[in-house]
């Protein structure tokens, strides 16, 4: 059963909390764990472009795909916490014009992207068909990522089937398993950025 999310402010009081970059993104683990729950992303990015990272809290995830890719990609994020914007531009001042404040639901885009990645979890279960949407108006390719924890009994939930459920066509899918057993699960819409 797919999760709500949770209240506004938890998260980054959470976030804010820590000094390690990876916990001010929502992870709870060493570099090497980080990469390998994170790093599955990059397996979705089939060409040179810009993207953007809806949800970025510091920024963290965003510069670990730029220096994971193979391809060439422009940086953009997304937080709808002041907070944690603030952050994510303090630690990327030569990203900092391209990390906005805003509600993905609302946002409106300087411009398109070639590709966005997302959580479903980041609003309410009705709400997501309406997220989906509104993500694709603007971006080629959308990556809706689900992140399973061990430690905490958490299995990463079918994203894929989330998607058809709702009533998307689902270009691609991919599961792999982190360096600690969990899960991961992806799921994209849309083709090739480059078709």
């Amino acid at each position: 059963m797919p999760s709500d999310p949770l209240p506004p402010g938890v998260y980054e009081e959470a976030y804010l909390a820590s000094d390690d970059p990876r916990a001010q993104s929502g992870f709870g683990g060493d570099e090497a764990r980080w990469e390998s729950a994170r790093r599955p992303i990059v397996e979705t990015i089939d060409c040179d472009g810009s993207f953007l990272d809806i949800g970025c809290a510091n920024g963290y995830l965003l510069e670990s795909i730029v220096r994971w890719s193979r391809h060439r990609l422009e940086p953009y994020g997304l937080d709808f916490a002041p907070e944690l914007v603030e952050l994510a531009r303090n630690r990327l001042p030569r990203w900092a014009d391209r990390i906005f404040l805003g509600d993905a639901l609302t946002w409106e885009p300087p411009h398109s992207f070639e590709f966005a990645r997302t959580e479903l979890v980041y609003v309410p279960e009705e709400r997501r068909p309406e997220l989906v949407e509104r993500l694709l108006s603007y971006v080629d390719r959308l990556i809706v990522c689900s992140y399973g924890s061990r430690r905490r009994s958490l299995p990463a939930e079918d994203v894929g089937e989330q998607l058809r459920s709702l009533g998307f066509d689902v270009a691609g899918e991919l599961e792999r398993e982190g360096r600690d057993g969990a899960l991961i699960r992806l799921a994209w819409i849309g083709g090739s950025a480059t078709a």
